[in-house]
């Protein structure tokens, strides 16, 4: 992978069809992930308001990079998508090569 020059190179989102509530994102990254009241887990965005439409993505800040990219790892429920934005390839998360 070629290095990041800003924020927007990756962006995060969440399959809550597949989240597990386990929460292990948002001791990684709470400001990136939030469980809200049905229990599963979201990403937010720049004015920390919860993305509860399905698929909704926001940009990984480069200063929270590895805790996203450990939440992605970590996750059992292997709901944690972090893509290329340029491209929509997946490059940590279960659908990443």
């Amino acid at each position: 992978m070629t290095a990041l020059t800003d924020e927007d190179d990756l962006e995060v989102w969440i399959d809550q069809e597949l989240c597990t509530g386990d929460g292990i994102c948002v001791q990684y990254a709470p400001e990136v992930f939030e469980l809200d009241v049905d229990g599963l887990a979201y990403v937010k965005d720049e004015e920390d308001e919860l993305c509860l439409t399905p698929g909704s993505a926001v940009p990984v800040p480069l200063p929270l990079l590895r805790d996203v990219v450990d939440s992605a790892k970590e996750c059992p429920g292997d709901c944690i998508h972090v893509r290329r934005r340029s491209d929509g390839v997946e490059v940590y998360g279960p659908d990443a090569d």
